[in-house]
């Protein structure tokens, strides 16, 4: 029966109306009954019972004379909505319209405050059993003759078919509107029990189809706040899915070109060995060092991939000692330098002596300076220059590098951190697998420093790497 979120979420906002709204009803006919149409009826019956009673006051032989008792009451009895009781000083009954005791006329009688109106004390009674038609509104008046001394008790006491009409059909009422409202009520608790299960289904949905491996379009967010805040996680999840995706096709679409570039130089240089090129000694020791440079070429992606799968697997560890910066740089600095120099261009390099020692891994440090140098001097056309300087601020050490090259734009240089990222054709980074930036991105983070970046298009670039002094 409750198998769904939807019926439980109905049952859920109708129970406390199934609830609430029959006891509102029960309270609301009692208050009503009590403490408005019996109220009103006794007020009235206790004015008609005065003016009845001031009444009798000027004619005194009503009360000692049984005949003439009987006489007026039942000529003032039909102008009342309520049966009249003359009873004597002495309880006996004289007279009354009631027909279920005119056997009793003469003989004492037992009503309820009967006692207190003998003692001269108007007294107001009302009979309740919970059952309408079984209630009985009486008042007592004493009438006192004109020497104060006690002429007898006047009662009227209401009819119980006209007093109790007119309160049937309020408490139909009554019910009838509350029905209504708890009526109401399950239609709103189902509509809004349907607006709470339509997102949440949505999103199960969704993730059904996620795990399936289905393509996913972003769900609009509706509902509460929670609801909304789930909708908004899993469209970050359908966004990430999609970079993800995009990710392994631009890494597939990349190691073709990686692969494909050095393994193709590599057989070109095998076959014209084969055909005869290794007689000559210079062809020859040119074609190995073109198979070499290929090979370590090679070696360098799969650097580059080991690191990706280390970080994609949370499993990058370093293997941290004090390291002299400005011993360490002097090691790094040299191969980049005839890289550089090689291809034409300026270098220059500004290390102070003065350095400290600093906490760090320094195989994957240069790894990370190595990426940097590698991009300038790749991205720097022949007669531009590199410029490579250290410093000690505020507690970090840092590097920098700087390039004559291309430069960056500035929408691009939000994104050149980003794994596989590669940029428009002409400008930085057009080729390659778009990781070098990430790697020393991850690598300088996971020794607690930064790489920051600022680049001007057509003035080259400059990258600056910051360490903490404390490990």
């Amino acid at each position: 029966m409750l198998s769904t979120l939807r019926r439980r979420l109905t049952l859920s906002h109708s129970l406390p109306l199934i609830v609430v709204i029959p006891l509102i009803g029960i309270a609301l006919v009692y208050v009503l009954q009590t403490q408005v149409l019996l109220a009103n009826l006794s007020a009235s019956l206790t004015s008609q019972a005065v003016i009845l009673g001031e009444l009798t006051t000027g004619l005194p032989f009503v009360w000692f004379d049984p005949q003439v008792a009987q006489t007026f009451v039942e000529r003032v009895g039909p102008r009342l909505d309520a049966e009249v009781y003359l009873i004597d000083p002495e309880s006996k009954l004289l007279a009354s319209t009631d027909p279920a005791v005119q056997g009793r006329l003469g003989q004492p009688v037992d009503l309820p405050g009967l006692s207190d109106a003998l003692a001269g004390h108007l007294s107001v009674k009302v009979a309740y059993n919970g059952a309408a038609r079984a209630e009985v509104t009486s008042v007592l008046v004493p009438v006192l003759a004109p020497d104060r001394s006690l002429l007898g008790v006047l009662s009227l006491s209401t009819p119980v078919p006209g007093g109790f009409e007119g309160f049937q059909r309020v408490r139909n009422l009554v019910v009838g509107i509350l029905g209504i409202g708890l009526v109401v009520g399950a239609l709103m608790g189902r509509i809004l029990a349907i607006n709470l299960e339509r997102p949440v289904r949505e999103v199960t949905q969704g993730i059904v189809r996620l795990a399936h491996g289905e393509k996913l379009q972003p769900l609009s967010e509706a509902g509460p706040e929670e609801l909304r805040t789930l909708i908004r996680n899993f469209n970050s999840l359908v966004e990430r899915q999609r970079d993800l995706e995009q990710a392994r096709r631009q890494l597939v679409a990349n190691l073709v070109h990686e692969l494909g570039r050095p393994l193709g130089a590599m057989r070109s240089a095998i076959q014209a060995l084969q055909a005869g090129a290794d007689r000559g000694e210079s062809l020859r020791r040119e074609l190995l060092e073109g198979i070499e440079e290929e090979i370590e070429r090679l070696r360098r992606l799969l650097e580059d991939l080991a690191h990706l799968q280390d970080s994609a697997l949370g499993a990058l560890e370093l293997n941290r000692r004090p390291v002299a910066i400005q011993d360490w740089l002097g090691v790094i600095l040299g191969p980049w330098r005839e890289d550089a120099q090689r291809k034409g261009l300026a270098w220059e390099s500004r290390i102070p002596d003065s350095l400290p020692s600093v906490s760090l891994d320094p195989d994957r440090m240069a790894q990370a300076l190595g990426n940097l140098l590698s991009n300038a001097i790749k991205y720097t056309p022949t007669g531009g220059g590199i410029f490579v300087s250290a410093g000690v601020e505020g507690g970090e050490t840092w590097i920098r590098v700087s390039d004559t090259g291309p430069g960056i734009d500035l929408q691009e240089q939000e994104q050149i951190f980003s794994p596989f990222f590669r940029g428009r054709a002409g400008g930085r980074f057009p080729q390659g697998m778009g990781l070098g930036l990430s790697i020393a991105r991850d690598l300088v983070v996971a020794h607690g420093g930064r790489i920051e970046v600022s680049s001007t298009p057509g003035k080259g670039s400059q990258f600056t790497l910051w360490l903490p002094l404390s490990a």
